[in-house]
């Protein structure tokens, strides 16, 4: 009897213990089944081998089901544009939002109210660089130089990749300011700009010694080159015999611009500039008219010189109508379109690049000077240069001499 009762108990806690281990791989096998069930829609949902369309709507299904937070669908698709463009990893394709075209199309013609300074990525310390202040511009009054570096606007930094939005926050009401700092060296500078309407005249001229004739300008904008035409004519009255054309610091612009005046030099039919698409198509821009300079041509360049600026300075010196004073300039031999979305947003992309009459690639190796020659070191700018010391200047009054 004393057996069977030990036997009976013994039985009750082998079923207890069984029912106990099987509860515990039931819950264990739940378990994972659970974690397994948190981790497996992910995959299921975003898939391995679809197109980006399908591949976002399933990234926006999961944020959906799982995100705490509440999501704004504009930012998101606005990010998503902005990532996939910027992964081409060429500075100079962006897009650009509705509400920074108006902007953006005012700098490219040469209007807008701001503090006047011309803006590059710089791409390998991924920071905005300031190429130049407009001349008389409120940026060059208060002291912002070539080679600048925009760290912050109104206490927001901002990365190269980033300049874009840095440049619409710069803009603002006429007489209302904005805060910029800038990196000069190891230096932090602040300074309170109050912003004005920048209209862009960028074509000067005067006669240095000699009859000779000096026309400057800082980018090809809307009508510089007919402004040029202009400025030149007016030098010619006064009996200038040969010419200067300063393009240090000059950013470039609207290639037709630089189309135009380098059409100024040359006989007409004659090739200015070849444009190569992605497919390895080829179209020639030629002369369409008959050349209206003809007397020695020097052209000043620094490494500041860049875009329209080498596709002019490039083309007079294959077809021998200029020689180039100063130093190599920037290297940027591609071109950019703009084109208008539907929904009044904005893409700059890459579509070109453009060689010299001769052929020559400008993109990442720049223009370089028949006579190489450095500013002095005490030189801070060459927009603050003076006569006495601007040794590039000097050199190429004592060739034209």
């Amino acid at each position: 009897m004393e057996e069977k009762t030990r036997f009976k108990a013994y039985k009750i806690i082998m079923l207890v213990i069984l029912v106990a281990f099987i509860t515990f791989l039931l819950t264990s096998i739940g378990m994972y089944q659970y974690f397994l069930n948190k981790n497996m829609p992910i995959s299921s949902l975003v898939g391995d081998n679809s197109d980006i369309q399908e591949t976002l709507s399933r990234y926006k299904n999961i944020l959906n089901k799982y995100y705490l937070g509440d999501v704004d669908e504009e930012k998101l698709k606005e990010g998503a544009i902005k990532g996939y463009i910027e992964a081409l990893g060429d500075p100079y394709t962006e897009y650009i939002s509705k509400e920074d075209m108006k902007d953006y199309l005012e700098d490219t013609m040469g209007n807008f109210i701001g503090i006047g300074i011309y803006m590059v990525e710089n791409t390998k310390e991924d920071k905005i660089q300031v190429l130049a202040p407009i001349k008389n511009s409120p940026a060059e009054k208060a002291g912002i130089l070539p080679g600048d570096f925009i760290i912050s606007v109104d206490g927001v930094e901002y990365k190269g990749s980033e300049m874009s939005v840095a440049s619409s926050k710069i803009k603002g009401k006429e007489e209302s300011s904005v805060t910029i700092e800038i990196l000069r060296g190891t230096e932090t500078k602040t300074f309170e700009i109050e912003r004005e309407k920048i209209i862009v005249n960028p074509v000067e001229g005067k006669i240095l010694e000699n009859n000779i004739g000096y026309i400057v300008f800082s980018s090809f904008d809307e009508n510089t080159a007919e402004d040029f035409k202009n400025q030149f004519e007016e030098l010619k009255s006064q009996g200038i015999k040969s010419l200067i054309i300063d393009l240090r610091n000059n950013g470039g612009g609207i290639v037709q611009e630089a189309l135009k005046i380098a059409d100024y030099f040359v006989e007409k039919g004659e090739v200015l500039l070849y444009e190569i698409d992605k497919n390895n198509n080829e179209e020639v821009k030629k002369a369409k008219e008959d050349k209206i300079i003809d007397m020695p041509v020097i052209i000043l360049t620094n490494e500041n010189s860049a875009s329209s600026s080498e596709i002019l300075a490039g083309c007079l010196k294959d077809l021998g109508k200029a020689k180039i004073v100063g130093t190599k300039t920037f290297g940027k031999g591609i071109i950019q379109n703009i084109l208008t979305l539907p929904d009044g947003s904005g893409l700059k992309v890459t579509t070109e690049k453009y060689l010299t009459p001769k052929k020559a690639e400008i993109n990442e190796k720049g223009i370089e000077p028949d006579e190489v020659v450095e500013l002095p070191d005490t030189v801070k700018s060459v927009l603050s240069v003076e006569e006495k010391d601007d040794t590039q200047l000097k050199k190429a009054i004592e060739m034209l001499k």
